[in-house]
Order: C-alpha cells, then sequence, then structure tokens
C-alpha cells in the first residue's frame, strides 16, 4: 500500500469558520469512529463536505484511498462538486464516490471469478429479471398468473437486502412462494444468471460480501487500501450495505457516518433503523457528534415536530433549536369532510398567492397517492396550477387509466383506442397476431374493433380459446352497456372491476404497489359517486387531464411524505391526519409498535419540511367505498406540545358539534410499553375522540345514487332558471347560461363555464 501524504501546514481555510462548533467538531474529528447525529435542516451536507475536503486538504490521504457513500447519484455529483469548490481538482482523483452499488460493481468485476462470473458481466434491469423468472416459473409447470414473477422478483430482492444467499433461507422464506419452493427458484434464478455471465442489481453487494467472507485476503486488501470511510444517510442503510460496510471498516476504524435515526422511513425498502442505533456498539468508543441547530424551520415547527418524535423509544436523543425568532404555531385544523378538506386548503393557496407567495413554494404532503384526488379535482375547478412529484397525476396512473378505458368503451363502443389498452388487461391470453386480424376486420368493413371482436369469435379465424375469451368480453361489454342505465357510475365501476378480473389480479399479486393501485381504484370510484351520468364523469376527467399547464409556470407541489424527504418548501399542508390513513391502518396491522414509530418519524419529516408555516388537516368524516364513516384524528395529533400550536375547527353547525377531546384509550401497543417504564412513564396524551353526542350525519349529498340517467332526464327542476345565480360544491358560485331539461351550462366565477346536471346546484 502506499504510504500517507504528508499533512499539510498551511493555516485552516476560511470555509472551516463558517461552521458552526458541532459542524467543526465533525470535520475536525479525522482519528477513529464518529456518528454524526445531524437533524433535519441541521447543515449536514455541508458538514460531511467539509469534512471530505479537509481530509484531502490536510492529505490524511490520497483521494483513492477515501470511501464515501452515497444514496444516489445526484448525492454523489452534488458532494463531489462542493468538494470541488472548496479544495480544487483533486476531488476528481476520488474513484470510490459514489453509490453503493456504483462501487460495489467497480469492486466486483475485479474479483468476478470469485462469484462464478467473468469481468464483463452484465447488470440485468428489471424487465429482463422478469422474463427470466417467468421462464422459470412456467419451466417448473407452475401457474405464473398465481404464481407470478414480479412477486417473486420482489422476494429476491428482500432476501437480496438482507445479505441471504438461497442457502441461508430459513423455513419460513422458503415457504414464501409456491408453497415451499421459494429456495428452489432462488437457486435457479441464481444458476440461471451465472449462465448468462450476469448480475441483477442486488447480486452487486451480495457477492461482494460473500467473496469479503470467503476470502479473507481480497477483505484485507479493501481494508488497508481505505484509509477512511464516510457514508451518507446511514439510517436508510438494509443488511447487506450495513454488513459491507462493517466489514471494510473494522480494521482502521475511521469510519465517520451521517445520519437521522428520527427520519428512518424506509423499512419497505429494507432499511433498519437498528444499524444506526448499534453503531456505538459495533465501533466502541466511537463519538458521537450532535448537529441540532437547524437553518430552516422557526422555532414553533422545530418545537412541534420535537415534541412529537420525542414519543418514541427507538431513538439515540437530539433536540432541534433555532436562531430565528417569531413565527407562527403549527396550525391543526378540523373540517367536515374530504371535499371541505381540498376547499380550505385551496382557499388558503389562493390567498396566499394573492399575498405574494409562488405556488412553487407551497406543498401538500399525504400519506398515500390516492389523497391526491380530492386535491386535483378543486385546483381544476378553481384553476391553481399544481404538479406531482413522484408519480403520475390521479388520472395519469396506470390503473385508473385502465379502468377509465373500460368506462369510455361502455359509453362509447366505437373507441378503438380504449379498446387497445384493455383489450388485453388483465392478461386474456390474447396475442398481438388476434389484434391485427381485428384491425384488418375493422379497417375492411368499416366498424369499430369492439365490433370486430364479436365477428371475429363466431368465425374461425383465430383458435377456439382465443375466440372463446374475445366472445366473453363482448358480452361483457353489451351486458355492463345495458346496465348503465339502471346503475350508478360508481356501482357499474365496481362491477366492471370485479367481473373484467381487474382487481382479481392486483389482489393476487400481494404487492405493497398492487395494494396502492388498489386503493385508487377505490378512489377513483369514490370520485365517480359525485356524478349522476357516465358521460359527466368522463367529460370531468377530460378537462383534468387538460389542464396541464407550462412547464414554466410556478405550480402546488402534490407529493407523498415519503417523497419529500430532504425537501423543502415555504408553505406545507399536511391532510389526512386521521386513524387508518395516518398512522397508515395497513403498516400497524403489518408492523405493529415498530411501524407506529416509523409513522411517527414519518409525521416528523413531513412537518420539518416546512420553513415558514405548516398546517395539519384532519376530517370528521371519510367516505370510504360508497359509505360515509366517522374518522379519529390522529393520535399525532394529540403528541403535539400545545405550546407550538393552535386549533381551530370548521365543522358545519359549528364547534359544538365537534366537542373533541383528548383522553387516555386502551391502546393495542401497551403491552410494548411495560418493558420500557420510562417510555410509558412519558407517553403524551392518547387519542382525539369525539364527545358524547355522536356525530351528526353528514350533510345531504345532491345526487341520490339509486337514481338512474334517465331518471335525472326526464325532470327538470323548476326552481332555477337561466340567469339565476346558484352554487355547485365543486366549482363555486357561478351564474346559469343556458338550461336543457335536467342539464345546465353554468357560467363558474373561478371555473368558467361548465355543464352540470341541475341535482349538483342550489339557488344562491
Amino acid at each position: 500500500m502506499t504510504s500517507p501524504p504528508t499533512r499539510d501546514s498551511a493555516p485552516p481555510p476560511d470555509w472551516l469558520d463558517r461552521l458552526n462548533p458541532p459542524q467543526r467538531e465533525a470535520v475536525l474529528t479525522t482519528d477513529g469512529p464518529v456518528l454524526m447525529l445531524a437533524g433535519a435542516g441541521t447543515g449536514k451536507t455541508a458538514a460531511l463536505t467539509a469534512r471530505l475536503g479537509w481530509l484531502l486538504r490536510q492529505r490524511l490521504a490520497w483521494p483513492s484511498e477515501i470511501l464515501c457513500v452515497t444514496f444516489t447519484n445526484r448525492a454523489a455529483r452534488e458532494m463531489r462538486e462542493r468538494v470541488g469548490a472548496l479544495i480544487g481538482p483533486a476531488v476528481e482523483g476520488m474513484p470510490w464516490l459514489g453509490t453503493f452499488h456504483a462501487i460495489a460493481a467497480r469492486m466486483l468485476r475485479r474479483h468476478a471469478e470469485l462469484a462464478g462470473l467473468s469481468p464483463a458481466f452484465t447488470i440485468i434491469d428489471t424487465d429482463d429479471q422478469l422474463r427470466l423468472l417467468k421462464q422459470l416459473i412456467q419451466g417448473e409447470g407452475l401457474d405464473d398468473k398465481r404464481w407470478t414473477a414480479k412477486v417473486l422478483a420482489g422476494l429476491i430482492d428482500q432476501w437480496k437486502n438482507r445479505g441471504l444467499s438461497p442457502a441461508d433461507l430459513a423455513p419460513s422464506d422458503d415457504a414464501a412462494f409456491a408453497d415451499g419452493k421459494g429456495r428452489t427458484f432462488y437457486t435457479l434464478y441464481q444458476d440461471r444468471l451465472r449462465a448468462l455471465n450476469a448480475c441483477d442489481f442486488g447480486d452487486l453487494l451480495l457477492h461482494m460480501l460473500n467473496i469479503f467472507r470467503r476470502h479473507r485476503d481480497v477483505l484485507e486488501s479493501w481494508q488497508q487500501r481505505f484509509r477512511y470511510v464516510m457514508v451518507d444517510e446511514y439510517q436508510d442503510t438494509n443488511a447487506v450495505q450495513y454488513l459491507w460496510l462493517r466489514l471494510i471498516a473494522q480494521t482502521r476504524r475511521n469510519i465517520c457516518v451521517v445520519g437521522d435515526d428520527d427520519q428512518s422511513i424506509y423499512s419497505w425498502r429494507g432499511a433498519e433503523i437498528a444499524n444506526i442505533l448499534r453503531f456505538e456498539q459495533d465501533f466502541p468508543g466511537a463519538r458521537v457528534i450532535r448537529l441540532e441547530q437547524n437553518y430552516r424551520s422557526t422555532a414553533h415547527i422545530l418545537g412541534a415536530a420535537s415534541g412529537l418524535i420525542a414519543e418514541n423509544s427507538q431513538r439515540l436523543g437530539k433536540t432541534l433549536w433555532t436562531a430565528q425568532a417569531g413565527g407562527d404555531r403549527v396550525r391543526v385544523i378540523g373540517v367536515w369532510d374530504g371535499p371541505e378538506e381540498a376547499q380550505r386548503v385551496a382557499d388558503e393557496i389562493a390567498r396566499l398567492e394573492r399575498e405574494g407567495c409562488p405556488l412553487d413554494a407551497i406543498a401538500i404532503l399525504v400519506r398515500a397517492q390516492f389523497q391526491t384526488r380530492e386535491f386535483e379535482d378543486r385546483f381544476l375547478a378553481v384553476g391553481l396550477a399544481y404538479r406531482i412529484v413522484g408519480g403520475f397525476r390521479f388520472y395519469e396512473r396506470a390503473e385508473v387509466r385502465d379502468a377509465l378505458a373500460y368506462l369510455r368503451l361502455i359509453a362509447s363502443p366505437a373507441d378503438d383506442l380504449a379498446f387497445e389498452r384493455i383489450w388485453n388487461t388483465p392478461k386474456r391470453g390474447l396475442g398481438e397476431k388476434s389484434l391485427e386480424k381485428l384491425h384488418r376486420l375493422a379497417r375492411a368493413n368499416g366498424v369499430p374493433l369492439l365490433h370486430a371482436a364479436a365477428v371475429v369469435a363466431q368465425g374461425s379465424d383465430l383458435p377456439p380459446r382465443a375466440r372463446t375469451t374475445l366472445a366473453a368480453l363482448t358480452k361483457d361489454f353489451a351486458r355492463w352497456r345495458a346496465s348503465a342505465d339502471t346503475l350508478t357510475p360508481a356501482e357499474l365501476t365496481r362491477i366492471v372491476l370485479d367481473e373484467s378480473g381487474y382487481s382479481a389480479a392486483l389482489r393476487a399479486e400481494a404487492s405493497s404497489e398492487a395494494i396502492g393501485r388498489l386503493e385508487n381504484l377505490a378512489e377513483l370510484v369514490r370520485a365517480l359517486e359525485d356524478y349522476a351520468t357516465l358521460t359527466d364523469f368522463l367529460e370531468h376527467v377530460s378537462l383534468v387531464m387538460d389542464n396541464e399547464a407550462n412547464s414554466d409556470d410556478p405550480k402546488i407541489t402534490l407529493m407523498t411524505m415519503h417523497g419529500a424527504k430532504g425537501l423543502e418548501f415555504d408553505q406545507v399542508f399536511l391532510p389526512g391526519w386521521e386513524e387508518g390513513v395516518f398512522p397508515s391502518q395497513r403498516s400497524l396491522d403489518e408492523g405493529g409498535l415498530a411501524s407506529l414509530e416509523e409513522e411517527r418519524r414519518l409525521a416528523y419529516v413531513a412537518i420539518t419540511r416546512a420553513r415558514k408555516r405548516c398546517t395539519i388537516l384532519n376530517s370528521a368524516n371519510r367516505r370510504i367505498y360508497g359509505q360515509w364513516t366517522s374518522s379519529i384524528p390522529s393520535r399525532f395529533i394529540g403528541q403535539l406540545p400545545a405550546d407550538h400550536i393552535e386549533s381551530e375547527t370548521t365543522l358545519a353547525g359549528g364547534a359544538s358539534l365537534w366537542r373533541a377531546h383528548w383522553s387516555e384509550q386502551a391502546d393495542p401497543f401497551a403491552d410494548a410499553l411495560t418493558t420500557n417504564p420510562a417510555r410509558a412513564a412519558s407517553r403524551g396524551p392518547g387519542w382525539q375522540r369525539a364527545a358524547a353526542a355522536p356525530v351528526p350525519p353528514p350533510p345531504r349529498r345532491i345526487a341520490e345514487p339509486t337514481r338512474s340517467a334517465a331518471s335525472f332526464a326526464a325532470t327538470a327542476r323548476a326552481d332555477i332558471a337561466v340567469g339565476m345565480r346558484v352554487f355547485n360544491d365543486k366549482f363555486g358560485y357561478g351564474v346559469i347560461a343556458t338550461q336543457d331539461g335536467n342539464k345546465l351550462e353554468i357560467d363558474f366565477e373561478a371555473a368558467g363555464r361548465k355543464r352540470v346536471i341541475d341535482s349538483y346546484v342550489e339557488p344562491a
């Protein structure tokens, strides 16, 4: 190995003086293990960059002797640019600054033969992985619709994240796929990859971990190479990353990890909070340096977040503070229902925009993607530009577009684009050759594809199975179309999703992604309940899809709390803080107390995204699967320190209807707390529940779900007329421009001219 470079005796650089005392301590502590416990907005990137720059400037190691690991390529680029700005071109000589996967891939190419590969191995993508697994499943004679490649890929990814090879699997892991064939398929998959001289992303770290374990000389060479190891976002490491890092750093022990145990929110991706919690055990004598001075948020925002996260037991502990004076308390607003929640937020944003706040300084952070639909509809109605970050707009999501294609084809059998989208969705065993024949017949006879399908199903041009499938599909559409006049759009959609097999296919997938897609479909059905006819709803969707504003214009940011980590906004709105929504009931059911604490960490992350103002909303009523349900405010609201919040309610009929109170209630996780008396003694107040008087029923919804489209058309209201000012729940106030039976055209003050059924308006 090379000798260390000669230390630089020049005076300290001026950029070192710009650090606060804990940041400076983290930079100058260059011997031994260091845990930089960096709270939200405390300048951890500046400290980490300065430490790397200091090591190079002081010549404590050559650039090639420093291992610096990040989680994203963007973070690696940013660090390289920042260090370059501090010390100049020396940073260009750092070959080991990058992501876990990038660094592991470089290592593996040097030792590929020890993993049964050649150095020119290929790294396959997700599509290739799924195709390979599907071949293996079919080769073993299993039904690949019941035992899907996607589920198997998810299991294998989990096993690799845990550092498990096929021989390491426990019986419970083996039983997780195909009734006890998990190990068999994992082994077949790995053998096939080696035959192809290929790896997937999980192999990069797993192969290197196994090489380190089996070849001591290889491990020692890497331990001697790296004089310093630095790791960003250490709280997000999974088991294989943790084991790989620990082996590399054990000899020299000059490892500095940066992270925040209070922002560990990715367990569903394999991240283990225990990795950062046991750092001092893994590296005895480690120095823990807490970065607690926040440069982002006001004192009230930090006080609310710190008080909430103090309820967690799995944490090392720190308290954020700021030198900023003043600031608003965190607002907690109780509203009547979901539509009022969206209206309240839209009205507040419109006011902020009038006062000069740019829309791109405003964010709405939700727990689940389906929550965005109410806000998207409201913003369309009032003309507020928005963008979805980390996902698609609600009506652009694949499963929603699939469902809409079914509905479009019911409403208009000539919609060939809709037919092409769903003719084999979900999978029905129909191939491209069948579709080509349908296209030829349709063009030759000037008929829609759906009509051509009915004709082909009666002929002999296709194999019997394909003809049977097409006949069943065309009969389904004929039946659904006949039902459209007697069922509400929501009822019809439920039937279509069920009878088409679409919902069943997602349930069979049994993945977290599939569960999220089912939630989106449930929200789509909820949206349909506001419309009397399928045509009205599809017209509304067309308006939504056409609402894409100029990409250069400022927009409100709509995204999930998970996606917001690392971001910041002047104004943050946090809707849906109710039990079952947040904390997520599904997470609690799956993970118990550990999941509850992760949900609370997610709440902490969400609050600390706000620079100037944070607003939390909860609704007393939610409509779920067509039924109004009373909602209990999130327990997290009750754990916010009273000194840092201000509460209000906008419930119809006044605050007396709500009369909510905080009281200790039976806690499903109480038994877990008995093992930690100090934790139990410091518990905050319990859930907020409705007062003794029952919550009154929700306000009357104008559209009666049992009335058919024909019955609406048969009657027109006598109490409204052209020129009258009216009010609509979705679009606000407007004046009736034309009237045709029960169909109105209304010039709305905020949304422009809309077509509305008269049942949806009231005289203003």
